[in-house]
Formats: C-alpha cells, sequence, structure tokens
C-alpha cells in the first residue's frame, strides 16, 4: 500500500515530511486553493519520493512548464480534463492520476475513456471545492468499482478513520486500491503538516498492513 501526502507548501515542512518517506508528495497547482504552492522553491528530496502536481482545468501548456520546471514525476488532474487531454499529457513521461469526486449518485460509466490514457484514478468525495473538503465519501459505493486499474483513496481521512480504513483495506471492493491519499486532517494550519500525526497514521495503516501480510 502507497502513501500520498497532499497539499505540500512550505520548505522545511516539506523536507520534515520527506522524511518519513512517503510514496508520493502533491503540490497544488490551483490559485483558487489555500494550498496553493505557487511559485515556491521546492527543495532536494528524495528520488523515491514522487513529485505530484495537483491541477484543476489548467491550460495544458502550464501544466507542462511545471512539469519540466519542477521535474514532477506525476500529474493528478481534479478537474474536467478530457481523455485527449490526458492523452497528451502521457507523452510526458509522466504519471497520470485522474481524480473523480464521489457520491452516491456517480456513474461509473465515466471512468471509461479514461482507462487508456490514465495510470491511475482517485477517488475524492464530492463537495464545494475540486479537493480538500475534509470528509470521507462511503466507501462501499467501491463494490461497484468495474475497472482493474489501480486507484488511490482520497478525501477526508485522518486517525480518526484508521480503525475503518484497515477494515476497507479487508473488503472486495480494495482490491485494486493501490494508495491512501491525506491531506487536510494532518495539518497545523493549510498546507503545513503536522509531522508526529502523520508519522503515526503511517505506522498505524501502512506499516502494520506491510507486517501482517
Amino acid at each position: 500500500m502507497k502513501l500520498k501526502i497532499c497539499g505540500m507548501k512550505y520548505q522545511d515542512n516539506i523536507e520534515h515530511v520527506a522524511t518519513l518517506q512517503p510514496d508520493y508528495l502533491g503540490f497544488i497547482f490551483h490559485e483558487k486553493s489555500i494550498r496553493n504552492f505557487g511559485k515556491n522553491d521546492m527543495p532536494q528530496i528524495p528520488h523515491s519520493i514522487k513529485k505530484t502536481g495537483v491541477f484543476v482545468d489548467a491550460e495544458l501548456h502550464d501544466v507542462i512548464d511545471k512539469i519540466n520546471f519542477y521535474h514532477l514525476h506525476a500529474a493528478q488532474l481534479h478537474g474536467h480534463e478530457s481523455p485527449e487531454y490526458c492523452k497528451q499529457l502521457k507523452t510526458y513521461n509522466i504519471e497520470i492520476i485522474k481524480a473523480f469526486s464521489i457520491d452516491k449518485h456517480f456513474n461509473f460509466d465515466d471512468l471509461k475513456p479514461y482507462e487508456p490514457v490514465c495510470d491511475y484514478f482517485l477517488f475524492d468525495t464530492k463537495g464545494k471545492l475540486p479537493g480538500g473538503n475534509g470528509y470521507t465519501f462511503d466507501w462501499t459505493i467501491l463494490n461497484k468499482y468495474p475497472s482493474t486499474k489501480p486507484f488511490f483513496l482520497s478525501g477526508g481521512i485522518g486517525l480518526n478513520e484508521v480503525e475503518s480504513l484497515l477494515s476497507f483495506l479487508e473488503k472486495p471492493e480494495s482490491k485494486y486500491c493501490y494508495a491512501i491519499d491525506v491531506n487536510s486532517k494532518f495539518e497545523i494550519e493549510a498546507g503545513l503538516k503536522d509531522i508526529e500525526k502523520l508519522k503515526e497514521f503511517k505506522h498505524n495503516v501502512i506499516t502494520r498492513r506491510e507486517t501482517t501480510k
């Protein structure tokens, strides 16, 4: 099970979070977000950590500029990006993570056109914001998941969700769950992560699962 820590913003904090060796670190490039990374300097982080740019309906050339400037390994698309848009980004040898906002009315048929052009899906809680709404969706809806595409589970996951998360990961609907994505539940303030809480979460979810398999 992989771990992605999203919404990174401050240089010192990024360096500290990187010592926990998450698999992905997410940097939001969306001006309307309170966690917008903007034009901040990005510190050196281990090559084992995949730097992920998070975009919302950005112009393709803007995404490509960020990929090249920050040497991103993955692009997470949180808007209404088309399959053709994803296909064009794939030519830049980067992982494509297409995010979808989930509620009980979600139509999983919407995923089909993205199957050939994305490496992963990400399922987040449907809310007022494209992401970072701070609460979970009903994970049982994923028992309808028709694909074999690996996915990231996101949306309001924190320390209070550890037991329910471990329970979910033992169920059939988690079969293709590739990574857990965390953000707002581990913040001291927007974009500033609590290292000790992240350490506890990683131990209780990621490490525990690895040692019990």
